[in-house]
C-alpha cells in the first residue's frame, strides 16, 4: 500500500500557454534546470493575479495538481473496477490568496468566464461554467463547516481542454488541497480525493468513477497506479521504459463530457448488474469475474448491455495481466494489452469514433510502436502509445500525415512523462 506524503518536486517542463505567451521548455533539457524554468512562469502568472485582483501586500499561495493518463482500465472506474493510470508532468495551476470583501473570485487564464460570488452564494451552479468544478469542491467545504472567507482564485493550466486528460479532477483536487491547507481542515488525502469526486457527480452532473480524482491526489513520479476502485486498494508500479516511451495523440476533436453518451453507458452498467444480480449477489460488474461472465452472460437478454458488461469484465483482466507485465518488464505484452483494450472499446463499448480509431490506425502502421489505444472517456480526446523512442519522430510525421488526410486536421502530440500527484509550491 502507497504512502499518502506529497513530494515538493516537480519537473515543470512542458508546454505551457498563458495568455497568448508561450513558455517551451524542451524535454530532453537536464532535469537541473527544471526549477529555473518555473521562474518566467511563475512571475507571469503572480503579474496576473495582481492585475485581476490587486492583493497588495496579501500573501499570494501557489498549487498545483497534475493531469493523468489512464494506460488500461476505461471505463471500468464506475464500475467498481480496476485502473492502472498515471500523474502527468502538466496540469492546473492555483494562486490564490484571502480578501476582505466577502467575495469568492474565480478567473482563468485559460477561459474568458470569470465570477464574483457572496458567500452565502457559493453553492449555487453557473449553467455549464468551469467554475462549477471549483465551486462543487468549495460546496463540500462549507458541508464541513469551514469558516469561508472572502477568496480570490486564479486558475491556469496547460492541460488541453476536452483531451480526456483529466483537467476536471486536477482544477478539483488542486482546489480542494489549497483550501484544506488554508483553512487547516486536516482532511486527510483520501477525504480530499471523496470531496472532489462529489463535487463532481453531484454538483456538476457527471456520473465519474474516483480514478481521475484518486490518481491526482497519490500519483508519483516514475510510477503508474493500479487502483481498484472497489476497495480502493491501490499499489504504486515502477515503470521502467527503457528505449521506450508513451506518446499522447490529442485527436482535437473536444468532448463535453457531460453532454456526451457518458452517463448513458453508466446507466447501461446498471442494467447489466441488475440482470446478472439473481444468482449472483453483486453491486458492480467489477465484482464479476470473466469465468462467471461466460456463465451467466446469457442472462443479459439485451446484446448491447451484454456486450458492454464484457467490456468492463474483460478490461479488468487486462488491467491485472498489465500490471504483472510492467513488473516483469514485458513492455510487448503490455503493448498488446493496450491494443486489444482499445478493440474492446471500440466494438463492444462503443466509445471512440471516427478520430480515436483512425489515430490507433495510423499508429499500429509504424514499426517500433508496442500498443496504441484510447484512453480517458472517449468521444474524442486522445490516445496513449507505447513505442521505441528510435522512431519517434517517424511517428510524428507519418501519424499526422496519415491522420489529417482522413480527417481533415492535424492531431497534436505530447510525451507523457510522469509527475507527482498534488502539493503546493510555494
Amino acid at each position: 500500500m502507497s504512502s499518502w506524503s506529497i513530494s515538493s518536486n516537480d519537473p515543470f517542463y512542458f508546454i505551457w500557454k498563458v495568455k497568448g505567451c508561450l513558455f517551451g521548455y524542451n524535454i530532453a533539457d537536464q532535469k537541473e534546470k527544471v526549477m529555473d524554468s518555473f521562474k518566467p512562469l511563475r512571475q507571469k502568472l503572480k503579474n496576473d493575479f495582481i492585475s485581476r485582483y490587486s492583493p497588495g501586500n496579501r500573501p499570494v499561495e501557489i498549487f498545483f495538481a497534475p493531469g493523468r493518463v489512464n494506460l488500461i482500465g476505461e471505463h471500468t472506474d464506475y464500475n467498481g473496477g480496476k485502473v492502472l493510470p498515471f500523474t502527468l508532468t502538466y496540469g492546473t495551476y492555483l494562486l490564490i490568496a484571502f480578501n476582505e470583501d466577502s467575495l469568492i473570485r474565480l478567473a482563468s487564464a485559460n477561459f474568458g468566464y470569470t465570477a464574483q460570488i457572496p458567500l452565502p452564494e457559493v453553492m449555487i451552479r453557473h449553467d455549464n461554467e468551469w467554475v462549477n468544478y471549483p465551486l462543487g469542491v468549495l460546496g463540500q467545504f462549507v458541508m464541513r463547516q469551514a469558516p469561508l472567507r472572502g477568496m480570490d482564485l486564479l486558475y491556469a493550466g496547460n492541460i488541453p481542454e476536452g483531451a480526456g486528460l483529466s483537467s476536471s479532477a486536477s482544477i478539483e483536487m488542486v482546489t480542494a488541497f489549497a483550501v484544506n491547507e488554508l483553512y487547516q481542515m486536516d482532511c486527510n488525502m483520501m477525504e480530499l480525493i471523496t470531496m472532489s469526486k462529489r463535487a463532481e457527480n453531484d454538483f456538476v452532473g457527471v456520473n465519474c468513477g474516483i480514478m481521475d480524482q484518486f490518481v491526482v491526489g497519490a500519483g508519483r513520479k516514475e510510477h503508474a497506479l493500479f487502483l481498484d476502485c472497489r476497495t480502493l486498494y491501490h499499489e504504486l508500479v515502477p515503470v521502467n521504459l527503457g528505449d521506450c516511451v508513451f506518446i499522447i495523440s490529442n485527436t482535437n476533436k473536444k468532448r463535453q463530457l457531460a453532454a456526451s453518451k457518458y452517463n448513458e453507458r453508466v446507466g447501461e452498467c446498471r442494467q447489466a448488474v441488475a440482470m446478472l444480480r439473481g444468482p449472483m449477489d453483486i453491486t458492480d460488474l467489477g465484482e464479476v469475474g470473466f469465468p462467471a461472465f461466460q456463465e451467466y452472460a446469457k442472462l443479459i437478454t439485451d446484446d448491447t448491455i451484454r456486450r458492454r458488461a464484457r467490456h468492463v469484465i474483460t478490461e479488468n483482466e487486462r488491467v491485472v495481466r498489465a500490471v504483472e507485465d510492467l513488473k516483469k518488464g514485458d513492455l510487448a505484452h503490455f503493448g498488446h494489452l493496450m491494443n486489444a483494450s482499445h478493440d474492446s472499446l471500440r466494438y463492444d463499448y462503443e466509445v471512440t469514433g471516427n478520430e480515436l480509431d483512425a489515430l490507433v490506425e495510423e499508429a499500429r502502421k509504424i514499426n517500433g510502436v508496442l500498443g496504441s489505444r484510447m484512453t480517458g472517456a472517449g468521444f474524442g480526446g486522445c490516445t496513449v502509445t507505447l513505442l521505441e523512442k528510435k522512431v519517434l519522430d517517424t511517428f510524428k510525421t507519418k501519424v499526422k500525415e496519415g491522420y489529417a488526410a482522413r480527417i481533415g486536421w492535424p492531431p497534436d502530440f505530447y510525451v507523457a512523462d510522469m509527475g507527482e500527484g498534488v502539493h503546493r509550491l510555494e
